[in-house]
């Protein structure tokens, strides 16, 4: 079954979602999975690279970076402007990309060009199903997630599954996982001896200890947390992982605090480092809080007005399921630190994060796999279903 994934590198998410799906269908030995990056495909046409030689994808991740994010919804609007003045030219280059190759089914993981995607698609491939998964909890509406036109949508929240039905979608058309994709390494960790690997980072092996995640792109925000956490009343230690924040990595490194630290940059050790931890401190990105559960983690996280619009639902499902704790920043989170690792409620927020059972990337492919047995007329997708589900499990 010849798969295509479609990702950009606007955020790590998409990226993540694609190489964690390819990685289990690889296993399977059932598909054919191809990984297409959209920002490539569009690059002829891409007005930011021809005036500016940077792709559109590049400056959202400065944007990240740098934390100027308190007009993203403004810049959204502009950018909805902009796929629509290119609609035509992206159907045509989409179009002529799958008319060379076409495959059985194409799964979208990107926001914003969605419509665009299925009607260059369609017209190479016609009959042939076209599948968007959200690697958000939830839609962003207009013309976000979820448009109005007849495909198939895999959700892995509740909330998203409303959504989609709000927008008149079929529930025999609309899927709900248990959560959102993560790559399977972070359920196939081998064993560590914490102690021994923590004395290696220069850790104390006793101390209770944070990890530091803002995604690939990292944030300024860090080094505001390492100056409170170095306030925190209780024993406390971290991990920072800078990502591609070479800046904010050098800054990490040059601060004299007295708790212990260790900071790195861009890694694919997540899953080790997360071994390493007791909590993530961070920014609601569904990512990393998805991963953060999977190793067991509570979570702190920071939701205000520059946080991304997409991600501040996510806030509010942290709040509703248990997981974690939202503050509106982080100048006071010595407190809310000690307030965690209070024995009784942290005890709380561990057994809640354990009781989540995200299977999300182990379901995907058997969906997909339904959706080419329905279209080609060898089986009937049952529809999705609003039902209860375990305190985290993809409310």
């Amino acid at each position: 079954m010849r798969i295509d994934l479609i990702y950009f590198d606007a955020g790590g998410g998409h990226r993540a979602a694609a190489e964690a799906l390819r990685e289990v269908m690889q296993r399977e030995g059932r598909w054919e999975p191809r990984l297409v990056n959209l920002q490539e495909l569009l690059d002829p046409i891409d007005p930011l690279l021809r005036l500016t030689g940077k792709r559109m994808q590049d400056s959202y991740n400065d944007m990240l970076r740098t934390g100027n994010t308190l007009g993203a919804p403004l810049l959204l609007r502009a950018l909805h402007g902009v796929v629509r003045a290119l609609h035509p030219s992206a159907v045509r280059l989409l179009e002529k990309f799958w008319w060379e190759s076409p495959p059985d089914l194409a799964l979208s993981l990107v926001p914003n060009f969605n419509r665009t995607l299925k009607e260059g698609f369609e017209r190479a491939a016609p009959g042939m199903p076209f599948v968007t998964m959200l690697t958000d909890m939830a839609d962003y509406p207009p013309h976000f997630w979820i448009e109005e036109q007849e495909q198939y949508l895999i959700c892995g929240t509740s909330r998203a599954v409303t959504q989609a039905f709000d927008m008149g979608h079929s529930p025999s058309r609309v899927f709900h996982t248990s959560g959102m994709v993560v790559h399977p390494r972070f359920y196939e960790s081998a064993p560590l001896d914490i102690g021994e690997e923590r004395r290696r980072l220069g850790l104390d092996p006793y101390r209770p200890t944070a990890l530091v995640l803002f995604g690939g792109e990292g944030s300024r925000s860090m080094i505001e947390i390492a100056d409170r956490l170095n306030a925190c009343p209780a024993e406390v230690q971290a991990i920072f992982i800078c990502g591609r924040n070479a800046p904010v990595l050098q800054a990490l490194q040059k601060r004299e605090l007295h708790i212990p630290t260790f900071a790195t940059g861009f890694t694919r050790e997540i899953p080790r480092f997360m071994q390493l931890a007791d909590f993530l401190i961070g920014k609601p990105g569904p990512g990393c809080v998805s991963e953060a559960l999977a190793m067991n983690l509570p979570v702190i996280v920071e939701s205000n007005a520059w946080t991304l619009p997409q991600e501040r639902f996510n806030a509010t499902w942290i709040r509703e399921t248990g997981t974690g704790l939202v503050v509106d920043n982080f100048k006071r989170l010595d407190k809310t630190v000690a307030e965690l690792l209070a024995p009784e409620t942290f005890a709380r927020f561990r057994q809640t994060a354990v009781s989540v059972n995200n299977r999300a990337v182990f379901e995907v492919p058997a969906m997909l796999e339904r959706i080419l047995k329905e279209t080609r007329g060898e089986e009937t997708v049952p529809p999705a279903r609003q039902k209860p589900r375990a305190a985290g499990a993809g409310r």
